[in-house]
Order: structure tokens, then sequence, then C-alpha cells
């Protein structure tokens, strides 16, 4: 046996899809161990900061905390905004998915998926937060990378292939063949901002305030990337009414919602309008027979896929597991030599 594996290190490896709004761990020979949203809570007491729930608890705070303890989400975009505070947040999932923290599994080789548009700088962030929660080795894959591996895309053959990655924050559109990236564009624009459209429609047309996590389960319960026939669907939604400051309850429809979406929808459209324009023309013809594949929570948004076909004229599906493709694509990557060339330093 080796020593490594005596001592606890390689069989705690990992890969981290570390999102905008969800965190989700592969843990080597265990597949995924974790899925939690990307929020920690932060209690201040006599001027000292510490950390009071992580996760599943900590969204559940958000909205709802006293002055003292602030719920905070430490990723926009796809990116590190609050270096610190997404240190202790990925300390605390990584000690969660190797459920322990004794001294003989602290240093861990890590995986983490970063955008494809993210900075030098950003990706260094990655990397010295993931070293400083105990990470011996940090190596980095490209988010669209992880997702087509996720999703059995044949990413290591001479064949073009093209994955569109929905995340929380970043929507990435790929063309990839043999292990590489031959066409990538990242846009800003993802479950977040489908949120933002709800809340932000909800608000100028209605006079009701929401909080995020109602503009969540509005998505979720009848948001729809095109307009249904008639009303479609129908949600009872509360909040603060705007004009005399009380609680307040109003119904809403689908067609309402695929209306407050369709700004946020039409950018993703153009993105992979662009990415086609801009692809070659032999590769162009494998997409034409493999055709678009889909991953990430945004890629569950009702008729997505048929909106994109309608768009561009080719098949579109949404992969299995859709939500943890990314995850999954990365510790495939981790585990899998024949992945080895999408892995870089960070």
């Amino acid at each position: 046996m080796k020593i490594s594996r005596l001592f606890g290190s390689s069989i705690h490896d990992m890969a981290i899809d570390l999102g905008t709004v969800n965190t989700v761990v592969h843990v080597r020979d265990r597949g995924i161990v974790l899925n939690e949203p990307s929020v920690i809570a932060i209690e201040t007491i006599k001027g000292v900061r510490r950390v009071k729930v992580v996760g599943n608890e900590a969204k559940l705070m958000m909205g709802k905390t006293p002055a003292n303890i602030q719920a905070i989400r430490p990723l926009r975009d796809g990116v590190i905004a609050d270096i610190d505070v997404a240190e202790q947040m990925i300390k605390h999932f990584m000690a969660k998915a190797i459920g322990g923290t004794g001294w003989f599994n602290r240093r861990h080789e890590v995986v983490i998926c970063v955008p494809t548009g993210s900075t030098m700088v950003e990706r260094r962030a990655l990397r010295v937060a993931a070293m400083n929660a105990g990470a011996s080795n940090v190596q980095l894959i490209e988010e669209p990378m992880a997702a087509a591996i996720g999703a059995g895309l044949p990413v290591t053959e001479p064949r073009g292939a093209m994955i569109v990655d929905i995340g929380g924050g970043t929507t990435e559109v790929a063309v990839l063949s043999l292990q590489g990236i031959a066409y990538s564009n990242s846009v800003r624009v993802g479950g977040d901002k489908l949120d933002d459209a709800i809340a932000s429609h909800i608000r100028r047309h209605h006079n009701l305030m929401i909080g995020e996590a109602t503009a969540e389960r509005v998505k979720h319960a009848i948001g729809a990337a095109t307009p249904p026939d008639g009303e479609g669907r129908l949600l009872r939604v509360k909040g603060r009414d705007l004009v005399n400051g009380r609680p307040a309850e109003i119904g809403i429809s689908e067609a309402e919602i695929a209306d407050a979406l369709s700004e946020a929808v039409g950018q993703i459209k153009a993105a992979v309008m662009s990415a086609l324009e801009q692809t070659a023309p032999e590769l162009s013809a494998d997409i034409i027979d493999e055709g678009i594949t889909l991953t990430g929570g945004g890629a569950l948004l009702s008729r997505f896929d048929e909106a994109l076909a309608d768009a561009t004229g080719l098949p579109v599906k949404v992969a299995d597991d859709a939500l943890i493709c990314v995850a999954m694509g990365a510790g495939k990557a981790l585990e899998d030599s024949a992945y080895a060339g999408v892995l870089s330093a960070a």
C-alpha cells in the first residue's frame, strides 16, 4: 500500500465545482458527496467575527438575519468576491466532504472548476483560498470542459461537440475537440440574473418587493424560456407592498414570468449564435450531428431546450444530472489519466 494512501491523502483527493449558487464536491472513488448552497453565515460578537453555519442552514437565513449575523454569498458571477469568507466556506465544505479534520487527512489534491472568462487574478484567488483551506496541490479545469466530460461527450476524440453550461453566475458556451476548447465564450448571465429579472418585473408591474428566495421559487415553479399558450400556470406570490408598506399577496402567471425572463434568455441565445458563427466549418459539421448539450441549473428552465432549438435549427438536449455535470466531469478528470490534458496548474 502506498504511503499516501495509508495516511489518507489520495483517498481524499477531490474535485470542487465552486458555483455562485451551489457548491458540489466529488471525492475520489466515492463520487458526489456534497451539494449545498454557496452561502455562509457570519456572526459578530463583541467585534469578533466567526462562522455560524454554512450551506443549507445558512441559505435558510438569507434575508431573515438579525443585525449581528450576515448571510453572505462569497462568489459573484462565478468568481470570488470575498476571499476571506470564501476560504472559510471552502474549508468547511472540504472537511464535511471527507467527514473529518484529523491531522492525517488535511492535505488533498484538489481540482477546481473555473469559468473560461475568469482572469489570472481571479484564478489565483481561487488557488490561494483552496490552499489555505487545506489543499496540498490545486489544479484547474475550465467549466465547459468539465461539463462536457460529465455529460459524456466525446471530448478526447477528433469530433466537435458544443456545450452550453448555464450556472448561477455565468453561462459558458464552448466547442470542444481533442481535449481542447476550439472556441469558448463566457457571459455573465445565469440563474441569478433570471431571479433578478423576476424580482424586478414584479416590483415594476405589481409594486411588490420580493426577496431572492421568493424569486428563485417563482423561477422553479412557473419559469419558462418561451410563453405558453394562454396564461399558463398560476402562482401566488407574497412580499411587501411598496405603496402602503404592508405584507401583500398577488397572483402571477407563467406567461408574465416568461416575458420577464425574455431578455436574459435572449442574451444566452445570442452567445450560442455567436459561437456557432465563429466555429470552424469541420467542427460545425460535427455539431449538426451531435447537436447542443445543455448543463447547469439554468438548463432545467422549462422549454429552454425548445427555445434554443428554434433559434439555432439544431437538436438540443439537456444532459442527465445537469445540475452536477460539472463536478462529475471534474471528478472524472481527477481520477482518469486519460483526461490529464484538460487540467492546468492554477
